[in-house]
C-alpha cells in the first residue's frame, strides 16, 4: 500500500522554529517524516535532527523517506524519556523541539492496528506494539465504571453511560474482539437524534485510544523536560488535534511563562521563581480554509509555540 503523508500545519511549524543552520533538532513525533523533512532541508552538514518515534513501523518509513539525509538520528522511544535519550546521545541543549501529538495518518491506514472506527479490525490501537495494553483489554476487561470515566473523559462523550453499559452488557455474552464489532455497540447505544454531527464513534474511539497509549498521562513532564533541555532562545512547537490536549499545553506554557506562586495583592514575588519560556503566539495557529480542504486532518489542529528564556 502507498502511503501519503501530508504534514499538518507545516509552513507555520517550520517559520515558528527559526531554525538555525547548525542548529540541532527534535522530532518528538517522527510519524511520516515531513516536518523532519523540511527541516533537514534548512540544516547544514553541522546541523542535527533526532527524530523520535515509539512505533517502530513510523521509524522504518521515515527513515526511508529521509535516507538521503545524513544527519538525522531516529530513536525507537517514547517522547516522554526526551531527557534520557538526549543523555544518551550525549546532547545537552537543542535549539528546537516539535511535537505533532494525536494518532498519524498512516496508523489509520493500516487497518490491522485497529485505529479507525471506518475499518474491520482486531482491536489493538497501540502505538508502540511492544505494548502489553490494548484496546481489547480496555473493552473487554476494564469495569463499567472505568470505561464511562474514560469515555466521558477522554472522549468528552455525552453518552459514556450508556456506552459502557452497552459494551459491558454485550460482552457478558461474547468478547468484544473486532473495531467494527465495537462501532455497533456504540451506534445502538446512541439514540438516532444524535448521531447527525460526525461518526457515532469518533469519541469513544479516541478516549480508549488515548486509554492504550497513555497520551494525556505523560504530556505535563514530556513538555516541562522537553523545555529543560533547550537552549535560550530555543522553541517547542505543539501541534494538537483536540481540546484535551490543547488545553494542558496552553495551561503548562502559562505556568511556566507565569510560575509566580505570590498571592495577587502581594507588592513583589517573595517566591523566587522566575518566568521560563515566553509564549510566541498568546492565540493557537489555526490552519487557513485550503489546508482544511486539501488535508482533512488538519480540521481540528492548533499550534503553540513557546520559546526558553
Amino acid at each position: 500500500m502507498e502511503f501519503k503523508h501530508i504534514p499538518v500545519l507545516l509552513k507555520e511549524t517550520i517559520d515558528s522554529l527559526n531554525i538555525k543552520q547548525n542548529g540541532i533538532y527534535v522530532d518528538c513525533t517522527l510519524g511520516g517524516g515531513g516536518h523532519s523533512y523540511e527541516i533537514l532541508k534548512r540544516l547544514s552538514d553541522k546541523g542535527r535532527l533526532i527524530g523520535i518515534d515509539q512505533d517502530i513501523s513510523a521509524i522504518k518509513r521515515a527513515g526511508e523517506r529521509l535516507k538521503k539525509f545524513k544527519n538525522i538520528i531516529c530513536v525507537h522511544n517514547n517522547f516522554y524519556n526526551i531527557q534520557q535519550i538526549l543523555k544518551g546521545l550525549e546532547i545537552d541543549k537543542v535549539d528546537g523541539i516539535i511535537m505533532d501529538l494525536g494518532v498519524s495518518s498512516y496508523q489509520l491506514d493500516q487497518s490491522e492496528r485497529g485505529f479507525s472506527y471506518m475499518k474491520d479490525a482486531p482491536l489493538d490501537m497501540r502505538m508502540n506494539i511492544d505494548s502489553s495494553l490494548s484496546a481489547y483489554e480496555v473493552v473487554n476487561e476494564y469495569s463499567q465504571e472505568q470505561l464511562c470515566r474514560i469515555i466521558r473523559d477522554y472522549g468528552e462523550e455525552n453518552f459514556s453511560k450508556r456506552i459502557a453499559k452497552f459494551i459491558v452488557e454485550t460482552r457478558e455474552k461474547a468478547p468484544i474482539i473486532t473495531t467494527l464489532q465495537l462501532v455497533d455497540i456504540i451506534k445502538k447505544a446512541i439514540p438516532l437524534k444524535f448521531q447527525k454531527e460526525g461518526h457515532p464513534a469518533k469519541r469513544t474511539f479516541q478516549a480508549i485510544r488515548i486509554e492504550v497509549n497513555g497520551e494525556l498521562k505523560i504530556l505535563d513532564k514530556a513538555v516541562e523536560d522537553s523545555i529543560a533541555n533547550l537552549k535560550t532562545g530555543g522553541r517547542i512547537v505543539i501541534i494538537t488535534f483536540h481540546s484535551l490536549e490543547d488545553r494542558i499545553i496552553k495551561s503548562k506554557f502559562k505556568m511556566l511563562e507565569n510560575p509566580c506562586t505570590c498571592p495577587a495583592d502581594f507588592p513583589i514575588c517573595v517566591c523566587g521563581k522566575k518566568p521560563i519560556v515566553k509564549i510566541v503566539n498568546k492565540k493557537p495557529i489555526v490552519p487557513k480554509e485550503e489546508e482544511k480542504l486539501t488535508n482533512p486532518r488538519s480540521k481540528s489542529s492548533k499550534l503553540r509555540v513557546a520559546e526558553r528564556i
